[in-house]
């Protein structure tokens, strides 16, 4: 217990002390807001890595998809790598700094409305972000109580999530975008060292990889045709590859049309941060994305035959109690370098959800309709960003009591809502000119509609006679791949019979990327 104590009280002092720190960052909304635009590529890419992967991949996901699909659900993680982080940096991360820059746009809503000319679009993003981003931020919390119980049996979750949620509105509202990409990196830092740790920890037990391997290999899977597959938790693709293909496009590809996500490439340094920050990001998926799931495939075997249900055949305490399971015999050391890491992705990921809702908030919905200087929208953003942690405690303490526990689930309807929505306008919007307004808004819809009755299909527990739609709906997860490419397909089609934007107006948003710039013989060999 002291050395838990210690540890989170020394982890705390730091997160503050760099709040303190980069208070003279964030003296006007730019500063406060995207750290000046002139953050470097090791605390972008930490930024982007931490707000990616929270308590939900380390609990949540690694133990639901490492139970379905095995060891295979390491390609959950390598999709994330090179898919969420790699491609991501490569097709957008330059384009959406260079042209967000040239409109003046400071968040996702914002890009909408002066990309597309429509005050509407920019109203209708900002709700959608703002109402999405919730139960995002319930699933955070909930994966936290799962491993703050176990490591602390004698106190109340309720004091955990108040402490955590009270010390991340302390160095997010002093210090704004620039102390919380610090404390990224820092939280950074601890996730990479404390998830090797873990799985040496966790694989040692049943006699290292190849005896952890052996074991799960004699463990028989159930194949998508109702077929046993031995060994298939220790096969290459597992039991069920056409499932996991889902799983890795949505958590993958997802990203992109995240606006916590997106919005780090707004406040990235300059071409040399693009290019190192590209593959300081992609690195540190592999190792934490690709070690949470690696971790979670060997779940079955720390769950035994009492702790599952006969029905269903999985466990009884859900999936989220599959990692705590796995770690709860851990030295007293490790289990308190595990409560620190997960401590680490939670707070990194609120801080920026929270930073995300309140700028959304303040500069996109408020500010429409309310005229603010400069100083009473830095004062609106502060109080939005404690309005925003009370509300996600709240609901985090009230999901903790009641029976709820799929956060992987929750994250899902978050995920696809936001992705559905935003992924294909974004993206399409940066590099082609023909997109419209009518095309944005079909997108809009088509996004929620999907992952709003995939909800109400959630929570009525309804099935379906028709097996395509029992399949599309049978989780988050589908729906939400379903909610991507209905954008990605729409979008072109929607544009190609809807009015077209004033031509004039669209070149010269493009003309940014016309501009001339002169560089060392070192960067190009020329013509």
């Amino acid at each position: 217990m002291a050395i838990k104590i210690i540890l989170l009280v020394v982890f705390f002092g730091v997160m503050i002390g760099v709040g303190v720190y980069a208070k003279k960052h964030s003296t006007d909304v730019n500063g406060f807001v995207l750290g000046g635009r002139a953050v470097g590529p090791w605390l972008t890419a930490f930024a982007f890595g931490t707000s990616y992967f929270s308590a939900v991949i380390f609990v949540g996901y690694a133990g639901q998809f490492g139970w379905k699909y095995g060891i295979a659900s390491t390609w959950i993680g390598l999709g994330n790598a090179f898919i969420g982080s790699l491609l991501a940096w490569v097709i957008l991360g330059r384009r959406t700094r260079v042209m967000t820059q040239h409109l003046g746009s400071k968040t996702m809503p914002d890009f909408f409305e002066l990309r597309y000319l429509s005050t509407p679009l920019k109203i209708a993003a900002s709700i959608i972000t703002f109402i999405f981003l919730i139960p995002y931020t319930a699933s955070l919390f909930n994966g936290l109580s799962r491993l703050f119980s176990m490591a602390f049996p004698q106190i109340d979750y309720s004091v955990c999530v108040i402490v955590m949620a009270v010390l991340t509105a302390i160095y997010v509202i002093v210090g704004g975008y620039m102390a919380t990409a610090i404390n990224d990196f820092i939280q950074g830092i601890i996730m990479l060292v404390g998830i090797v740790a873990v799985i040496l920890a966790v694989l040692k037990v049943n006699g290292g990889l190849t005896g952890s391997m052996i074991e799960l290999s004699k463990l028989t899977a159930v194949t998508d045709t109702g077929k046993d597959f031995l060994g298939g938790f220790a096969s290459f693709f597992g039991p069920q590859p056409i499932w996991l293909l889902g799983v890795v496009l949505l958590t993958s590809l997802g990203t992109w049309g995240l606006p916590q996500m997106v919005g780090k490439f707004y406040a990235i340094k300059d071409e040399k941060a693009v290019r190192k920050g590209t593959i300081i990001s992609t690195v540190f998926a592999v190792v934490v994305a690709g070690g949470c799931y690696f971790l979670g495939g060997f779940g079955r075997l720390f769950v035994t035959g009492d702790q599952v249900d006969a029905a269903t055949g999985n466990p009884v305490g859900g999936f989220d109690s599959i990692v705590p399971s796995m770690l709860e015999n851990l030295s007293p050391i490790l289990i308190a370098i595990v409560l620190i890491l997960v401590l680490s992705a939670s707070m990194s990921t609120l801080s920026s959800l929270v930073l995300t809702s309140s700028s959304t908030i303040t500069l996109d919905f408020i500010g429409q309709f309310t005229k603010m200087n400069e100083k009473k929208k830095l004062i609106s953003l502060r109080i939005f960003v404690a309005i925003f942690i009370i509300i996600s405690a709240v609901i985090a303490i009230v999901q903790a009591k009641s029976t709820v526990t799929f956060i992987a689930q929750l994250m899902g309807v978050s995920w696809g809502a936001l992705a559905g929505a935003f992924l294909a306008p974004f993206l399409y919007g940066l590099f082609m000119k023909k997109v419209t307004k009518g095309a944005v808004w079909a997108s809009f819809i088509a996004g929620v509609g999907i992952t709003g009755f995939e909800l109400f299909v959630m929570v009525s527990k309804t099935t379906f006679t028709n097996p395509v739609m029992n399949y599309l709906f049978s989780t988050p997860i589908n729906a939400g791949v379903l909610a991507m490419v209905a954008g990605l397909v729409l979008v072109p089609l929607v544009s190609l019979i809807t009015p077209k934007l004033e031509k004039k107006k669209v070149d010269e948003m493009f003309s940014c990327y016309d501009d001339k710039v002169t560089v060392e013989i070192t960067e190009s060999l020329g013509d």
